[in-house]
């Protein structure tokens, strides 16, 4: 059986961390990789009949399965045993960020974001964004790869393109906090780790290079959004959205 680690509270599953791939349409019915997932799994890494694979959903599920014809096409398993609700947490993150100018740095962003772990990301068209589109189907990959490097199996759900007031207006129930540059709009900023209560849903806006306007701001705070501040550099949009993600799971961590 190839290298790996067992799960943490399971000692009968024996997971290989190093062949991970994601079937969202895994079910009782049919037993096969999509056909990149297969290309991948038999062409790149020569995986062959009788080889242990593990399996993502995309929905919590963890699977530990077994390759029982490895074509390159069409690739057949069987599924040993599952894990339902595989590294679910007591909270969630929900990012609403601006595209960046130069693509590659919201692209990383959410790459990193992903990773530490997000459940939600909304791209936001804003006053002063310079980027005014994004490509879907590019972030989707990104994001799907970096779920499966840092073993994840929920995928963070990718929202479209949405302006700031629209989201602002229609905000979900959670603590919903803006962070901003701007000392001269009303509302005192707070730092996020006063405000946010460990195991609490959260919802954080996140501007474009520019900042927000004061009149985004102002709609933000009018509808209840908090102001918060992210430590005293002035952060770059996708560093922004990085340090917000790792304070909160670090906020988390500490109080367990």
């Amino acid at each position: 059986m190839p290298r790996g680690v067992p799960l943490p509270n399971h000692t009968l599953l024996y997971i290989p961390r190093v062949n991970l791939f994601y079937t969202p349409r895994i079910n009782d019915n049919e037993h096969a990789l999509p056909p990149g997932e297969s290309r991948h799994c038999v062409r790149v890494l020569r995986l062959a009949n009788g080889d242990d694979i593990s399996l993502v959903d995309g929905r919590g599920g963890l699977y530990h399965c077994r390759i029982t014809r490895a074509d390159p096409d069409h690739c057949e398993y069987t599924c040993l045993e599952k894990i339902e609700h595989h590294g679910k947490r007591d909270f969630t993150i929900h990012l609403a960020i601006a595209p960046t100018k130069n693509n590659e740095r919201l692209e990383w962003c959410l790459e990193k974001c992903t990773e530490i772990g997000v459940d939600e990301i909304t791209p936001l068209l804003c006053d002063r964004s310079e980027r005014k589109t994004i490509n879907p189907e590019r972030l989707e990959k990104i994001i799907v790869a970096a779920m499966k490097q840092s073993f994840k199996a929920y995928l963070p759900a990718l929202n479209p393109l949405t302006t700031s007031r629209a989201f602002i207006r229609d905000a979900p129930a959670a603590l919903n906090c803006i962070a901003h540059c701007d000392t001269g709009t009303p509302g005192n900023r707070q730092p996020l780790h006063r405000i946010y209560t460990p195991g609490e849903n959260i919802t954080l806006l996140v501007g474009p290079e520019g900042d927000f306007s004061p009149e985004e701001i102002r709609l933000a705070i009018d509808a209840g959004f908090l102001p918060v501040s992210l430590g005293d550099s002035r952060l770059r949009s996708e560093t922004a959205g990085i340090t917000a993600c790792h304070a909160i799971h670090l906020l988390n961590a500490i109080s367990r």
